[in-house]
This record gives C-alpha cells, sequence and structure tokens, in this order.
C-alpha cells in the first residue's frame, strides 16, 4: 500500500456526480472507502474553510493519483476552480504521471491544448473508467498493467455463451479453478464419462459451479445447453420419501420438462416405460449438455433411474448433476469443498460494490469474515447481504453473530433466522409464494399467489436477488428460490406459509371451476393460469375429499385437451385413494375410470383392463346404479378393443348400451355408446353394422340437441365415407363436421375434420384447394402433441404438395 494517505483522490463537477460516485464504489470495493478521496466518503475533507492553502497539500502530498473529470465550464465553476488550480500546479511542476485527465463531451479547461492526453469517457461504462484507473494506478507503483485487473474483469465481464440455454443468470464468480479444470476434462468429447457429479454441503457453491461450467464450454461442443432443477423436498433419513403432496415424482417431472425444453411434448404422453428411450433418440441429434440440480431431493429409486438415464446418453451429449447428500461415488465425483481466500477476497469485493458497511472493511477483517463462515459462498454472501440489519448491525456485530451460532446448528439455517426477521411485508410474501411452485415462475404468478400487485413484487424480487435468496433467469421474468430457503421458511414462518396456501387454493379452486369442465372456449384461459392453479393442487390433496374430487371433474377434460396426462393420471390416482379412505366409493369409481382412460389413451390395453376392474369394485360397494355400471363396462370393451379382442369388445358395448337404454332410450349417453359400437364394428369388417349405429348415433344426438355429439359423428362419418373411397361424400360430410366443430371450439375435433376434408379434395384431384386445410390439420396436432394423429396429417399434406 502506498504510505500516502489516498491512492485515488477525485475531481469532478456536481453534473458528473452519478457517473464518479459508481467509478469511486467500485474502487472502494477493492481498497476500502478510506483509500478513495471522494465527496460521499469524506466530507469533512471539503468543509475546510482555506481551500486554496488546504487542497494544493491535498492533491500534492496525501494522493498518490489525482482522476480529474472535466466537464464542460469545468474550471469556470468556484468548487472545481479552486481543485483545478491546484492540480494545474502538478501539471507545470512535470507530476503529470500524479494526475490523469479524463472528459466528456471533449471539454477543455485553461491551461492545457485540447490534445493533452484525455481520457474520454462518452462512452464508456463505469466499469470500463474503473478499469483504466486501476491499470494507470499499478503502471505509477511499477507494477504490471494488470496487476489490479486480472481479477476484477470476471465481475465486470459477466460470462456468456452463443449456445442456445436456459441457464439462470450466474452471480459474480470467483475461483474453483481446478473445479472447473475437472468439469471441463469430464465433459470433454473426448472423454468415455457421462460427465461430471457434482457433491457438497448446502450453500457450498454447486449450482453456481456447474451453471459456470456450461458457460465455458467452448462454442460448437455442444448444441443445447438444457437447466433442470428438481423441486425441493425434505427427504427422510434414508433417503426415501412417499409422494405426499407432489404432484409427479421427481425423476419424472425432470423428465417431461427435458421433453418440453427439446420441443418434444408429445414424448410426455408416453407411458413411462418408453418414456426414457424416446428421450434418449430425441437428445442424439441435439448434442445436449444436460444440467441436473438439486438432485437430492430424488428418492433413492428416482436416483438410481437418473443414474442410468445419464449413462446411456447418447454421443455427443453429455450432463452435470449437483446434489448436497452424497449420491455417487465414482470417479467422475467432485466433493467441492470451501472457496479459497482469494476467491473469497474477490466476493466479498464483487459485494462491496452495493454495501456500504462492507465497503469500508479491510482485508484483514474480510479474512476474518471469511475464517468465520468456513469458506462457504452462500454463507458469505447472505452474512453479506444482512450487515447493517438485524443481529449484524456493525461488522463487528456480524462476527459475534455467526460466532454465537450453537455447534449443532446449520450456520445457514442460523443466519437465514436472522435474515427472516428483516424481511419486508412483501419480501415474506414473495418468498412464501415461491414455495409453491415447482418450476421458475413469472412475475403474474407470483403476484397471484402472493396477493400483491406486479409492482411491489419485482421490487421485492430485485431486492431478495441482491441477497441471493432467489435466482432469476437470465432476462429476470422468472424466478426460483434458492435451494434450502423453502425448508427455512417452513421452519422459520409457518403461520405465513398456512395464509397464503388459504390464498392459492381459493384463487386456484375459482380459476378451476370458473374455466374447468367442458368450457373448452375458456380453456386458453386456464392454460395461462396454470402454474398457479399447479402451485395449489397438492394443497387440495392433502385438503377435503369433496372439494378435491370437484377439482379432478373439472380439470378432466382440460388434461385431455392439454396433453397434460401425467398431472391427470397421478391426480386421478392421488384422488381415488382419498375417495377409498373416506369411503366415497361412488367417486373413487369414477377416479378409477378415469385413470383407465388415460392408458387408453396411451394404448395401454392390460392397463385400461385393470382400472375397469377397479371402477366395477368401487361402484358395487357404492350400490350405484345402472350409469355408473355400464361405464365400467364399456371402459373394459375400450380395453378389448385395444387388444384387438374384437368380438369380446362389441359384446361389452352392447352390454353397456343396454344398461344405458334402461336410463333413458335416447341420451347422450346413448349417442356416446352407439359411436363406440360403430368404431369397433368398422375395425371388425361389419361395415354395414358399422354404418347404421353411427348414423342411430347422429341421430339421437341431433333429437337432443348434443351439439358436441353432432360434430363429432358427422365427422365420423366422413371417415367412414374416406374408408369407402366416397371422396364426394366425404368431401360434404367433411365440410358440414368441420363447420361444427368451429362452432363448438373443439381443436382435436377441427384438426381431424381438416384432415379428412385435405384427403378428400386431394383424392379428387383438388390439391391446392386442400393443401390449407392439410397445413392447418399438421400444425393443430403439432401444438397439441398428439403423435399418431399428426404422422396421418402429415401424409396428406405431403400428397397435397407433391
Amino acid at each position: 500500500m502506498s504510505k500516502r494517505r489516498f491512492l485515488i483522490a477525485f475531481s469532478f463537477a456536481g453534473e458528473k456526480r452519478d457517473f464518479v460516485s459508481q467509478v469511486a464504489a467500485i474502487l472502494a470495493s477493492r481498497f476500502g472507502e478510506s483509500a478513495i478521496l471522494y465527496d460521499k466518503y469524506h466530507e469533512a475533507e471539503f468543509a475546510r474553510r482555506d481551500l486554496g492553502i488546504y487542497l494544493p497539500e491535498l492533491y500534492h502530498k496525501q494522493s498518490e493519483l489525482v482522476v480529474v473529470v472535466v466537464c464542460p465550464d469545468y474550471d469556470e465553476k468556484e468548487w472545481t476552480g479552486l481543485e483545478w488550480t491546484a492540480i494545474h500546479d502538478l501539471l507545470a511542476n512535470r507530476n503529470d504521471d500524479e494526475v490523469m485527465l479524463c472528459r466528456f463531451e471533449h471539454a477543455e479547461v485553461a491551461g492545457l491544448y485540447s490534445t493533452a492526453g484525455f481520457v474520454e469517457l462518452d462512452h464508456k461504462t463505469p466499469e470500463q473508467a474503473a478499469t483504466l484507473i486501476l491499470e494507470r494506478l499499478a503502471l505509477n507503483q511499477g507494477k504490471p498493467k494488470n496487476h489490479y485487473t486480472a481479477t476484477a474483469v470476471t465481475a465486470i465481464r459477466p460470462p456468456s455463451t452463443s449456445t442456445p440455454n436456459n441457464l439462470p443468470r450466474l452471480q459474480p464468480f470467483f475461483g474453483r479453478t481446478e473445479e472447473l479444470k475437472r468439469v471441463a476434462e469430464a465433459l470433454d468429447p473426448e472423454s468415455r464419462t457421462w460427465g461430471a457429479l457434482i457433491d457438497g454441503p448446502g450453500g457450498m457453491g454447486k449450482t453456481s459451479l456447474a451453471v459456470r461450467a456450461a458457460y465455458d464450454c467452448p462454442p460448437g461442443q455442444f448444441q443445447r445447453i438444457i437447466f433442470l432443477s428438481v423441486k425441493d423436498r425434505e427427504l427422510d433419513d434414508d433417503g426415501e420419501r412417499q409422494l405426499g403432496t407432489f404432484i409427479l415424482p421427481g425423476f419424472l417431472e425432470m423428465l417431461n420438462e427435458l421433453a418440453r425444453e427439446l420441443g418434444q411434448p408429445e414424448i410426455t404422453k408416453a407411458p413411462e416405460d418408453q418414456r426414457i428411450k424416446l428421450l434418449l433418440a430425441a437428445l442424439g441429434p441435439a448434442q445436449a449438455l444436460l444440467i441436473l440440480d438439486n438432485l437430492e431431493s430424488l428418492t433413492k429409486s428416482d436416483r438410481d433411474q437418473l443414474f442410468t438415464f445419464v449413462k446411456r446418453l447418447p454421443q455427443g451429449c453429455k450432463a452435470i448433476l449437483t446434489s448436497r447428500r452424497r449420491i455417487g461415488s465414482s470417479s467422475d465425483e467432485l466433493i467441492l469443498e470451501k472457496l479459497d481466500e482469494d476467491a473469497a477476497l474477490e466476493t466479498l469485493a464483487d459485494l462491496a460494490l452495493h454495501n456500504p458497511l462492507l465497503a469500508k472493511t479491510n482485508e484483514a477483517e474480510r479474512m476474518t469474515l471469511y475464517e468465520q463462515t468456513g469458506g462457504k459462498p452462500l454463507l458469505l454472501r447472505w452474512v453479506a447481504g444482512q450487515l447493517g440489519r438485524g443481529s449484524c448491525r456493525t461488522f463487528t456485530d456480524a462476527l459475534h453473530f455467526i460466532r454465537s451460532c450453537p455447534p449443532n446448528n446449520d450456520p445457514l439455517e442460523f443466519i437465514f433466522g436472522d435474515l427472516a426477521q428483516e424481511f419486508t411485508a412483501d419480501e415474506t410474501q414473495v418468498l412464501v409464494a415461491l414455495t409453491y411452485f415447482t418450476l421458475p415462475a413469472k412475475v403474474e404468478h407470483i403476484a397471484t399467489v402472493a396477493g400483491l400487485g406486479e409492482e411491489p413484487v419485482e421490487t421485492a424480487l430485485r431486492s431478495l436477488a441482491n441477497r441471493s435468496l432467489v435466482v432469476p433467469d437470465q432476462e429476470e421474468r422468472a424466478f426460483a428460490l434458492v435451494p434450502m430457503v423453502a425448508d427455512f421458511l417452513r421452519r422459520k414462518r409457518p403461520e405465513v406459509i398456512a395464509e397464503t396456501g388459504n390464498r392459492l387454493e381459493q384463487r386456484a379452486y375459482a380459476l378451476i371451476v370458473e374455466n374447468g369442465y367442458t368450457n373448452h372456449d375458456r380453456f386458453p384461459m386456464l392454460d395461462e393460469a396454470w402454474p398457479t392453479v399447479a402451485a395449489a393442487l397438492p394443497i387440495f390433496i392433502d385438503g377435503l375429499n369433496p372439494r378435491f374430487q370437484i377439482v379432478c371433474s373439472a380439470l378432466r377434460c382440460f388434461f385431455e385437451f392439454t396433453g397434460r396426462w401425467d398431472e391427470w393420471l397421478s391426480l386421478e390416482q392421488q384422488a381415488e385413494a382419498k375417495a377409498v379412505a373416506a369411503s366415497d366409493y361412488e367417486n373413487a369409481g369414477w377416479r378409477a375410470f378415469q385413470a383407465g382412460w388415460v392408458h387408453y389413451l396411451r394404448q395401454q390395453p392390460d392397463a385400461v383392463l385393470a382400472y375397469a376392474d377397479r371402477a366395477a369394485v368401487h361402484w358395487n360397494t357404492a350400490r350405484a346404479g345402472a350409469h355408473e355400471r355400464s361405464t365400467s363396462i364399456r371402459l373394459r370393451g375400450v380395453g378389448h378393443e385395444l387388444n384387438k379382442d374384437y368380438p369380446a369388445a362389441i359384446a361389452a358395448y352392447c352390454e353397456a348400451l343396454e344398461l344405458r337404454r334402461t336410463l333413458s332410450p335416447e341420451s347422450e349417453d346413448v349417442a356416446s355408446m352407439l359411436n363406440d359400437l360403430s368404431a369397433v364394428e368398422n375395425l371388425s369388417g361389419d361395415l354395414a353394422a358399422a354404418e347404421r349405429d353411427l348414423k342411430e348415433a347422429l341421430r339421437v344426438a341431433r333429437a337432443g340437441g348434443y351439439a358436441e355429439g353432432v360434430a363429432t359423428y358427422t365427422g365420423n362419418l366422413a371417415g367412414r365415407a374416406l374408408d369407402r373411397l366416397d371422396w364426394a361424400g366425404a368431401e360434404i360430410l367433411a365440410r358440414e363436421a368441420l363447420n361444427l366443430a368451429e362452432n363448438i371450439g373443439r381443436q382435436e375435433l377441427i384438426a381431424s375434420d381438416c384432415g379428412r376434408l385435405a384427403k378428400a379434395l386431394v383424392r379428387q384431384g383438388k390439391g391446392s384447394e386442400a393443401l390449407p386445410y392439410a397445413q392447418r390439420a399438421v400444425e393443430i396436432y403439432s401444438r397439441l402433441g398428439v403423435p399418431s394423429d399428426l404422422e396421418a396429417a402429415r401424409e396428406t399434406l405431403e400428397e397435397c404438395e407433391a
């Protein structure tokens, strides 16, 4: 350090105060406020009466480098005019190496030529100006030019990558050179390993290391970087947990999010035993780097599946896994330990840019803080963020508070308890709201759950992000909790968690009931609000049975329409169990039926037949009527149809049809059963019976004013005409069906009728007329994620384009 009192002294006019204050703050974070002469830090220096005597002494003898920030009329102002007189004397006495001339707007000052070596600041950031000052200071001291800037540049220049990614925003990152090298070696295409596993205690910086390693990958090494984090969940001591209040198992949830990130949401509809195979096939051409974070939240069974998955990654793909628990013991494992001293000091220097109390500390004090926090990056950040608050009003208070942590306590939870006492009401509401989201949440969804406006939510999120309590994405549009914060909140603020949960439940229930059931035109609104609704589902699962059964019924059509089959199946299974526990066997039967229907959509006949039997048992116990009994028989017929046992399917459908006719000779249920019977008769080759029963279904639907049935059965008749190669008849029926489908807004019906109409037209030689219908069918099926129908629609489109 210099023997002079100040390393750097500034001279500037008031209109440039904002810019200079930012530069001074950067320099103060490096050397401490006492080393920088700037009026915000040393107002007393400028309270002297005889500035004409004092200023020359200040600049000549007490400051190592004087930084002059010239702007128009700088030397004509009373204050800066006095300063310039003293500084000009330095230059006149050939002490020009002690003066760094900077200016805005090419301003000039008396006594200097316009060509004097000015640093032009008009297009420079405060960070760039600080770098130039540090370089000049180093040269004046006989040190290499980059002596002060070699490490500071890391904080000034955030990492970036040209590879498409969904990485979270990375906080300023320091150190970990050897660890980054090991991860890079594991990710090297020549390495035979699947990637790297980063283990370490909470708060040690595992996620930051994984994200930084991803940013450091050379361009072209991967075509895509995908970041996925498991929702934080508490496990038993043996690492096992029941599904509890989570809708989907963590591993399955991760696979689904991966499918969506790859742009192949249809994979989420595949049976679980096929999903991994489909994802591995999709990853091959993607050449993706996967970052799978927070894996300690998975059960042992899920972790075993995950390791099997990453070990089978196709060539060109790699993975980085992170976990707070030791979940592996291979040569690919990296045990993350504390930051080294240099990296910790750089971290604290960066934090000091926005923390006046920390900026005033010297290196020895910062080393003490490093030692007391055990070199844990998150603990360093939390303690620094708490300076001036709670039990950490001063730096000495903060050290004393850390030392007072009981031996058996987690220091992170200990300091969090103090943090929690200082949260504003809005900050508390925002943090608690985030505990209910399984994925990074947008501001509008957080605001809904927190019961606040978007503006106060944004303000709270910025403050919480600065204190390393929430993690924003790169655009700062979506936010997630730092791992462990949710657990700490549940223990420290259970009353706020409960209050927010009640508000969330009421809001979600209203959204579901108002926009669910068969209100297809309102499904887009429900889809837009889905993050809020999904956050409330665990509350319904844990709540009262009648309310949960209503939620399931209201969401059934929405789940089928939007392709959320995993959530649908999981909810039906849990609702069935809850109904049985409440001796509500009628609803248990309906839940089993709907679970069976999901398996029908996935073409799983054995599961369909099993759930048909479960529904029948529940309804027998409930002594249900003919409607319920016919429904379980119908589901059995669906299972036989999938097994291509058409005689058994026809027999089941006929039995179900007769039961429904005992309730009403002509009803929606009767029309629906006739449609099902017609479909299997057509498959069995009895085309006459199929035509007869389908026309009867259409007649019944028309008589009863069943608009959706009329649209569906008219479209099916168009399909029968196509089977008979009656292209003109199929065109007439398909046009009629399309108009009907448009009126009720059923997207899958619209797509089906567009495909039928396109096929009828192109087979009549009307390819140009058929083309827009074929394109629309492909667009809708792509959006809905229906692979089998999409394939057929693409074939028709190719025929139209030929």
